[in-house]
Protein backbone atom coordinates (compact mmCIF):
# COMPACT_ATOMS: atom_id res chain seq x y z
CA UNK A 1 0.00 0.00 0.00
CA UNK A 2 0.93 3.81 -0.76
CA UNK A 3 0.19 6.65 0.71
CA UNK A 4 -0.25 10.21 -1.38
CA UNK A 5 -1.55 13.28 -1.41
CA UNK A 6 -4.74 12.76 -4.02
CA UNK A 7 -3.09 15.41 -6.65
CA UNK A 8 -0.13 12.50 -6.87
CA UNK A 9 -2.17 9.68 -7.27
CA UNK A 10 -1.15 9.48 -11.02
CA UNK A 11 2.21 9.38 -10.05
CA UNK A 12 2.47 7.00 -7.51
CA UNK A 13 0.50 4.34 -9.74
CA UNK A 14 3.31 5.62 -12.30
CA UNK A 15 6.38 5.30 -10.03
CA UNK A 16 5.10 1.91 -8.82
CA UNK A 17 4.96 0.69 -11.89
CA UNK A 18 8.00 1.30 -13.10
CA UNK A 19 9.82 -0.45 -10.09
CA UNK A 20 7.74 -3.66 -10.76
CA UNK A 21 4.44 -3.06 -8.80
CA UNK A 22 1.88 -2.01 -11.27
CA UNK A 23 -1.17 -4.02 -8.67
CA UNK A 24 -0.11 -1.77 -5.25
CA UNK A 25 -2.92 0.27 -4.02
CA UNK A 26 -2.49 3.76 -3.55
CA UNK A 27 -4.53 5.53 -1.43
CA UNK A 28 -5.39 9.46 -1.83
CA UNK A 29 -4.96 12.20 1.23
CA UNK A 30 -6.09 15.41 1.32
CA UNK A 31 -3.35 17.18 3.44
CA UNK A 32 -2.40 20.37 1.92
CA UNK A 33 1.31 19.88 0.63
CA UNK A 34 3.89 20.69 3.09
CA UNK A 35 0.54 21.99 5.20
CA UNK A 36 2.17 23.22 8.32
CA UNK A 37 -1.33 23.85 9.90
CA UNK A 38 -2.36 21.19 12.54
CA UNK A 39 -5.92 20.96 12.27
CA UNK A 40 -5.79 20.47 8.13
CA UNK A 41 -3.20 17.86 8.79
CA UNK A 42 -5.06 15.92 11.34
CA UNK A 43 -8.52 16.42 9.26
CA UNK A 44 -6.52 14.89 6.49
CA UNK A 45 -5.09 11.97 8.15
CA UNK A 46 -8.73 11.09 10.03
CA UNK A 47 -10.30 11.06 6.62
CA UNK A 48 -8.02 9.00 5.12
CA UNK A 49 -7.67 6.27 7.82
CA UNK A 50 -10.53 4.26 6.68
CA UNK A 51 -8.93 4.00 3.24
CA UNK A 52 -5.88 2.81 4.65
CA UNK A 53 -7.37 0.25 6.89
CA UNK A 54 -9.82 -0.96 3.85
CA UNK A 55 -6.17 -1.17 1.77
CA UNK A 56 -4.56 -3.00 4.38
CA UNK A 57 -7.02 -5.70 5.17
CA UNK A 58 -9.57 -6.07 2.21
CA UNK A 59 -7.95 -9.62 0.49
CA UNK A 60 -6.06 -9.01 -2.53
CA UNK A 61 -7.85 -9.71 -5.96
CA UNK A 62 -6.41 -12.16 -8.96
CA UNK A 63 -5.37 -8.59 -10.59
CA UNK A 64 -3.33 -7.28 -7.09
CA UNK A 65 -1.54 -10.88 -6.97
CA UNK A 66 -0.86 -11.35 -10.49
CA UNK A 67 -0.73 -8.48 -12.78
CA UNK A 68 -0.87 -8.60 -16.46
CA UNK A 69 2.26 -7.83 -17.89
CA UNK A 70 1.43 -5.78 -21.62
CA UNK A 71 2.51 -7.96 -24.47
CA UNK A 72 3.03 -7.32 -27.98
CA UNK A 73 5.51 -5.68 -30.21
CA UNK A 74 5.09 -1.76 -31.16
CA UNK A 75 4.26 -1.49 -35.00
CA UNK A 76 6.85 0.00 -37.29
CA UNK A 77 4.78 2.48 -38.64
CA UNK A 78 2.47 4.01 -36.12
CA UNK A 79 0.24 5.78 -38.20
CA UNK A 80 -0.56 6.77 -42.21
CA UNK A 81 -2.93 10.12 -42.43
CA UNK A 82 -2.59 13.59 -43.74
CA UNK A 83 -0.53 16.13 -41.52
CA UNK A 84 -3.92 17.27 -39.81
CA UNK A 85 -4.41 13.16 -38.82
CA UNK A 86 -0.90 12.73 -37.74
CA UNK A 87 -0.83 15.42 -35.48
CA UNK A 88 -4.05 14.46 -34.20
CA UNK A 89 -3.38 11.25 -33.50
CA UNK A 90 0.22 12.19 -32.15
CA UNK A 91 -1.23 14.83 -29.63
CA UNK A 92 -4.16 11.85 -28.28
CA UNK A 93 -1.27 9.69 -28.04
CA UNK A 94 0.22 12.29 -25.87
CA UNK A 95 3.49 12.47 -27.78
CA UNK A 96 3.41 15.81 -28.46
CA UNK A 97 4.29 19.24 -26.23
CA UNK A 98 1.24 21.16 -27.76
CA UNK A 99 2.44 22.61 -30.80
CA UNK A 100 2.58 20.94 -34.25
CA UNK A 101 5.34 17.96 -35.31
CA UNK A 102 6.69 17.70 -38.22
CA UNK A 103 5.93 13.97 -39.03
CA UNK A 104 8.97 11.27 -38.28
CA UNK A 105 8.86 9.43 -41.34
CA UNK A 106 11.35 6.20 -42.56
CA UNK A 107 13.05 9.08 -45.18
CA UNK A 108 12.89 11.65 -42.78
CA UNK A 109 14.27 9.91 -39.86
CA UNK A 110 17.40 8.45 -42.56
CA UNK A 111 18.10 11.75 -43.13
CA UNK A 112 18.61 12.85 -39.03
CA UNK A 113 20.89 9.72 -38.27
CA UNK A 114 23.19 11.72 -40.99
CA UNK A 115 23.79 13.91 -38.08
CA UNK A 116 26.12 10.63 -36.25
CA UNK A 117 28.42 8.03 -37.11
CA UNK A 118 26.98 5.76 -34.40
CA UNK A 119 24.56 3.07 -35.15
CA UNK A 120 20.65 3.32 -35.00
CA UNK A 121 20.86 0.83 -32.04
CA UNK A 122 23.49 2.73 -30.25
CA UNK A 123 22.42 3.49 -26.56
CA UNK A 124 23.18 6.77 -25.31
CA UNK A 125 21.62 6.77 -21.68
CA UNK A 126 18.78 5.81 -20.28
CA UNK A 127 16.43 7.96 -19.04
CA UNK A 128 14.44 8.54 -16.28
CA UNK A 129 11.65 7.98 -14.99
CA UNK A 130 10.48 4.78 -17.05
CA UNK A 131 14.62 4.38 -17.66
CA UNK A 132 13.52 4.61 -21.49
CA UNK A 133 16.84 3.46 -23.43
CA UNK A 134 17.52 6.87 -25.75
CA UNK A 135 19.05 5.00 -28.52
CA UNK A 136 20.17 7.05 -31.54
CA UNK A 137 17.26 6.35 -33.93
CA UNK A 138 14.67 7.20 -30.91
CA UNK A 139 16.58 10.02 -30.59
CA UNK A 140 16.71 11.09 -33.88
CA UNK A 141 12.87 10.42 -34.33
CA UNK A 142 12.10 13.28 -31.45
CA UNK A 143 14.77 15.67 -33.73
CA UNK A 144 12.32 15.02 -36.59
CA UNK A 145 9.27 15.90 -34.41
CA UNK A 146 10.92 18.66 -33.49
CA UNK A 147 12.06 20.41 -36.23
CA UNK A 148 15.61 20.22 -35.95
CA UNK A 149 18.15 19.13 -38.93
CA UNK A 150 20.81 16.68 -39.30
CA UNK A 151 23.67 19.04 -38.21
CA UNK A 152 21.87 19.56 -34.27
CA UNK A 153 22.38 15.85 -33.70
CA UNK A 154 25.30 15.59 -32.10
CA UNK A 155 24.73 18.14 -29.77
CA UNK A 156 21.35 16.55 -28.62
CA UNK A 157 23.39 12.99 -28.00
CA UNK A 158 25.80 15.15 -26.04
CA UNK A 159 23.18 16.57 -24.00
CA UNK A 160 21.73 13.03 -23.09
CA UNK A 161 24.91 11.94 -22.22
CA UNK A 162 25.31 15.12 -19.74
CA UNK A 163 21.74 14.15 -18.51
CA UNK A 164 23.12 10.70 -17.82
CA UNK A 165 25.90 11.96 -15.83
CA UNK A 166 24.96 11.42 -12.01
CA UNK A 167 26.11 14.91 -11.04
CA UNK A 168 23.70 16.66 -13.35
CA UNK A 169 20.90 15.21 -11.39
CA UNK A 170 18.30 14.90 -13.98
CA UNK A 171 16.85 12.54 -12.13
CA UNK A 172 15.77 15.31 -9.45
CA UNK A 173 14.97 17.94 -11.89
CA UNK A 174 13.04 16.58 -14.40
CA UNK A 175 10.36 15.57 -12.14
CA UNK A 176 10.18 17.64 -9.78
CA UNK A 177 7.72 20.04 -8.28
CA UNK A 178 10.09 22.53 -8.58
CA UNK A 179 9.76 23.38 -12.03
CA UNK A 180 13.28 22.98 -13.87
CA UNK A 181 14.24 23.38 -17.04
CA UNK A 182 17.48 22.00 -19.06
CA UNK A 183 19.61 24.67 -19.99
CA UNK A 184 21.98 23.84 -22.73
CA UNK A 185 25.06 25.96 -23.61
CA UNK A 186 27.10 25.36 -26.42
CA UNK A 187 30.40 26.40 -27.30
CA UNK A 188 32.77 25.85 -29.97
CA UNK A 189 32.86 26.46 -33.64
CA UNK A 190 29.83 24.07 -33.93
CA UNK A 191 27.90 27.23 -32.86
CA UNK A 192 28.80 28.98 -36.14
CA UNK A 193 28.44 25.90 -38.29
CA UNK A 194 24.65 25.56 -37.14
CA UNK A 195 24.04 29.18 -36.28
CA UNK A 196 23.50 29.09 -32.48
CA UNK A 197 22.49 32.29 -31.37
CA UNK A 198 24.76 34.13 -29.33
CA UNK A 199 23.39 37.50 -29.80
CA UNK A 200 20.29 39.42 -29.70
CA UNK A 201 17.61 37.59 -28.77
CA UNK A 202 19.39 34.64 -27.72
CA UNK A 203 16.71 33.28 -25.49
CA UNK A 204 13.92 34.19 -27.74
CA UNK A 205 12.19 32.05 -30.51
CA UNK A 206 13.50 32.93 -34.37
CA UNK A 207 16.47 30.43 -35.05
CA UNK A 208 15.81 26.62 -35.48
CA UNK A 209 19.26 25.74 -33.93
CA UNK A 210 18.35 26.76 -30.76
CA UNK A 211 14.28 26.25 -30.94
CA UNK A 212 14.20 22.75 -32.29
CA UNK A 213 17.50 21.81 -29.77
CA UNK A 214 15.73 22.37 -26.99
CA UNK A 215 12.33 21.17 -28.18
CA UNK A 216 13.73 18.23 -29.42
CA UNK A 217 15.19 17.36 -25.62
CA UNK A 218 12.14 18.36 -24.05
CA UNK A 219 10.26 15.62 -26.92
CA UNK A 220 13.21 13.00 -26.01
CA UNK A 221 12.60 13.25 -22.15
CA UNK A 222 9.02 13.02 -22.17
CA UNK A 223 8.60 9.64 -25.30
CA UNK A 224 11.45 7.99 -24.11
CA UNK A 225 12.06 8.95 -20.60
CA UNK A 226 8.18 8.78 -19.86
CA UNK A 227 8.52 12.60 -17.97
CA UNK A 228 4.73 13.29 -18.68
CA UNK A 229 3.13 16.46 -17.13
CA UNK A 230 0.97 16.39 -14.16
CA UNK A 231 1.81 12.19 -14.24
CA UNK A 232 5.35 12.04 -13.75
CA UNK A 233 6.72 15.71 -14.39
CA UNK A 234 5.16 17.20 -11.36
CA UNK A 235 6.08 20.78 -11.46
CA UNK A 236 3.61 23.24 -9.68
CA UNK A 237 3.75 25.97 -11.50
CA UNK A 238 5.50 24.59 -15.10
CA UNK A 239 8.40 26.42 -16.75
CA UNK A 240 8.38 27.76 -20.33
CA UNK A 241 11.93 27.18 -20.54
CA UNK A 242 10.84 23.74 -21.01
CA UNK A 243 10.00 24.39 -24.92
CA UNK A 244 13.53 25.40 -25.04
CA UNK A 245 16.57 26.94 -23.10
CA UNK A 246 19.33 27.22 -25.64
CA UNK A 247 21.78 29.61 -25.74
CA UNK A 248 25.51 29.97 -27.44
CA UNK A 249 28.62 31.93 -25.61
CA UNK A 250 29.53 35.12 -28.03
CA UNK A 251 33.13 33.74 -27.83
CA UNK A 252 34.52 36.26 -30.69
CA UNK A 253 32.91 39.38 -28.22
CA UNK A 254 34.09 38.13 -25.12
CA UNK A 255 37.18 39.57 -23.53
CA UNK A 256 37.38 36.12 -21.51
CA UNK A 257 38.65 33.25 -21.98
CA UNK A 258 35.11 30.74 -23.09
CA UNK A 259 33.18 28.25 -20.71
CA UNK A 260 34.29 25.18 -22.44
CA UNK A 261 38.13 26.46 -21.52
CA UNK A 262 37.03 26.71 -17.98
CA UNK A 263 35.95 23.04 -17.72
CA UNK A 264 39.01 21.39 -19.05
CA UNK A 265 38.84 21.48 -22.94
CA UNK A 266 40.21 23.93 -25.73
CA UNK A 267 39.08 26.30 -27.72
CA UNK A 268 38.90 23.88 -30.27
CA UNK A 269 36.76 21.51 -28.74
CA UNK A 270 32.81 22.13 -29.53
CA UNK A 271 30.46 21.57 -26.17
CA UNK A 272 27.68 21.72 -24.53
CA UNK A 273 26.81 22.50 -20.70
CA UNK A 274 23.93 21.65 -18.75
CA UNK A 275 22.16 22.75 -16.07
CA UNK A 276 18.64 23.11 -14.47
CA UNK A 277 17.33 26.50 -13.83
CA UNK A 278 13.71 27.16 -12.29
CA UNK A 279 13.83 30.98 -12.85
CA UNK A 280 14.90 33.28 -15.06
CA UNK A 281 15.57 37.38 -14.36
CA UNK A 282 17.09 40.30 -16.20
CA UNK A 283 17.31 43.91 -15.35
CA UNK A 284 19.68 47.06 -16.06
CA UNK A 285 22.34 47.88 -13.63
CA UNK A 286 22.67 50.41 -11.40
CA UNK A 287 26.05 51.87 -12.97
CA UNK A 288 27.56 51.15 -15.58
CA UNK A 289 31.23 50.47 -14.28
CA UNK A 290 32.67 47.46 -12.78
CA UNK A 291 31.02 48.50 -9.11
CA UNK A 292 27.84 48.85 -10.94
CA UNK A 293 27.46 45.92 -12.99
CA UNK A 294 28.35 43.39 -10.10
CA UNK A 295 26.57 44.93 -7.18
CA UNK A 296 23.53 44.41 -9.66
CA UNK A 297 24.42 41.09 -9.47
CA UNK A 298 24.69 40.35 -6.49
CA UNK A 299 20.84 42.33 -6.03
CA UNK A 300 19.24 39.85 -8.59
CA UNK A 301 19.48 37.27 -5.83
CA UNK A 302 22.86 35.15 -7.64
CA UNK A 303 22.93 31.69 -6.54
CA UNK A 304 25.89 29.20 -6.32
CA UNK A 305 24.37 27.15 -9.45
CA UNK A 306 23.53 30.51 -11.84
CA UNK A 307 24.37 31.68 -15.18
CA UNK A 308 25.19 35.47 -15.08
CA UNK A 309 24.39 36.37 -18.91
CA UNK A 310 26.57 39.51 -19.34
CA UNK A 311 26.26 41.23 -23.11
CA UNK A 312 29.66 41.82 -24.50
CA UNK A 313 29.58 45.82 -23.69
CA UNK A 314 29.09 44.72 -19.77
CA UNK A 315 32.16 42.11 -19.91
CA UNK A 316 34.34 44.74 -21.62
CA UNK A 317 34.02 47.12 -18.83
CA UNK A 318 34.74 44.57 -15.88
CA UNK A 319 37.61 43.40 -17.86
CA UNK A 320 38.51 47.03 -18.72
CA UNK A 321 38.68 47.31 -14.98
CA UNK A 322 40.89 44.14 -14.24
CA UNK A 323 38.35 41.90 -13.36
CA UNK A 324 38.41 37.93 -14.73
CA UNK A 325 35.76 35.98 -14.98
CA UNK A 326 37.00 34.01 -11.86
CA UNK A 327 37.42 37.44 -9.89
CA UNK A 328 33.44 38.23 -11.02
CA UNK A 329 32.22 35.28 -9.25
CA UNK A 330 34.57 36.02 -5.97
CA UNK A 331 32.90 39.73 -5.99
CA UNK A 332 29.56 37.75 -5.85
CA UNK A 333 30.24 35.38 -3.25
CA UNK A 334 31.96 37.49 -0.73
CA UNK A 335 28.89 40.25 -1.48
CA UNK A 336 25.80 37.58 -1.62
CA UNK A 337 23.55 37.29 0.99
CA UNK A 338 21.57 34.42 2.22
CA UNK A 339 19.05 33.54 -0.51
CA UNK A 340 15.30 31.34 -1.00
CA UNK A 341 14.83 29.85 -3.43
CA UNK A 342 11.88 27.54 -4.64
CA UNK A 343 11.43 26.99 -0.50
CA UNK A 344 15.40 26.24 -0.33
CA UNK A 345 17.97 28.35 1.29
CA UNK A 346 20.91 28.60 -0.19
CA UNK A 347 23.58 30.76 1.60
CA UNK A 348 25.81 32.24 -0.07
CA UNK A 349 28.75 33.74 1.66
CA UNK A 350 32.09 33.75 1.06
CA UNK A 351 32.95 30.55 2.88
CA UNK A 352 29.81 28.53 1.62
CA UNK A 353 29.36 29.49 -1.72
CA UNK A 354 30.73 27.04 -4.73
CA UNK A 355 31.81 29.38 -7.70
CA UNK A 356 33.04 26.59 -9.40
CA UNK A 357 29.10 25.92 -10.51
CA UNK A 358 28.89 29.87 -10.98
CA UNK A 359 28.97 30.14 -14.81
CA UNK A 360 29.73 33.59 -16.37
CA UNK A 361 28.18 33.97 -19.68
CA UNK A 362 28.91 36.85 -22.60
CA UNK A 363 25.93 36.42 -25.27
CA UNK A 364 22.81 38.92 -25.89
CA UNK A 365 23.02 41.64 -28.09
CA UNK A 366 23.31 45.67 -27.63
CA UNK A 367 21.67 47.57 -25.18
CA UNK A 368 22.33 47.40 -21.16
CA UNK A 369 20.41 44.40 -19.67
CA UNK A 370 21.79 41.84 -17.62
CA UNK A 371 20.34 37.93 -17.49
CA UNK A 372 20.30 35.67 -14.68
CA UNK A 373 19.22 32.30 -14.84
CA UNK A 374 19.53 30.48 -11.19
CA UNK A 375 19.33 26.98 -9.81
CA UNK A 376 19.41 25.42 -6.24
CA UNK A 377 22.93 25.26 -5.65
CA UNK A 378 24.91 22.16 -5.27
CA UNK A 379 24.91 21.80 -1.66
CA UNK A 380 21.34 21.20 -1.99
CA UNK A 381 21.03 18.02 -4.33
CA UNK A 382 24.94 17.08 -4.87
CA UNK A 383 24.54 18.28 -8.37
CA UNK A 384 26.91 20.16 -10.44
CA UNK A 385 27.20 21.88 -14.04
CA UNK A 386 27.96 18.90 -16.83
CA UNK A 387 29.70 19.84 -19.95
CA UNK A 388 30.28 16.88 -22.28
CA UNK A 389 32.20 16.91 -25.63
CA UNK A 390 30.10 17.40 -29.03
CA UNK A 391 31.29 14.28 -31.29
CA UNK A 392 30.65 15.47 -35.33
CA UNK A 393 30.24 12.58 -37.74
CA UNK A 394 33.30 12.16 -40.30
CA UNK A 395 31.54 13.79 -42.82
CA UNK A 396 30.57 17.04 -41.28
CA UNK A 397 31.47 19.43 -43.56
CA UNK A 398 28.92 17.65 -46.25
CA UNK A 399 26.52 18.20 -43.81
CA UNK A 400 27.09 21.72 -43.18
CA UNK A 401 27.15 22.17 -46.98
CA UNK A 402 23.85 20.96 -47.15
CA UNK A 403 21.94 23.02 -44.26
CA UNK A 404 24.38 25.70 -43.65
CA UNK A 405 22.43 28.38 -46.09
CA UNK A 406 19.46 27.69 -44.14
CA UNK A 407 19.21 31.21 -42.00
CA UNK A 408 16.34 33.62 -42.21
CA UNK A 409 16.58 36.95 -44.19
CA UNK A 410 14.32 39.98 -43.34
CA UNK A 411 13.03 42.05 -45.54
CA UNK A 412 13.29 46.04 -44.27
CA UNK A 413 9.51 47.73 -43.88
Amino acid sequence: MLLANVGFANDAHSAASSKGMPGIRVIGETVPCESTIISDIEEGVAKAMKDVVDALIRPLSAEEKSPKQQTGKTPRVAFKGTLKEINQFFYRKGWGDGLPIIPPTEAAVAEMLKGTDLPPDHIVGKIIPRKGKATIEKIAINAVMAGALPTHMPVLIATIEAFSDPKARFDTFEVSTGSWAPSLTINGPVRREIHVNSGSGSLSPGNIANSAIGRAIGLIVKNIGGARKAVEDMGVIGNPGKYSLVIGEDEENSPWEPLSVERGFTKDDNTVTVFFPNSFSQTVPGGTDAKGILDTLVTMGTTSMSSVILIPSWAKVLAGEGYTKQKVKDYIAEHSKPVIISGFEEVTNPAKMDTENLMILVAGGPGSFIGLLKSVGPGFFNNALVTKKIVLPKDWDKLVAKYGNLVPVYERY
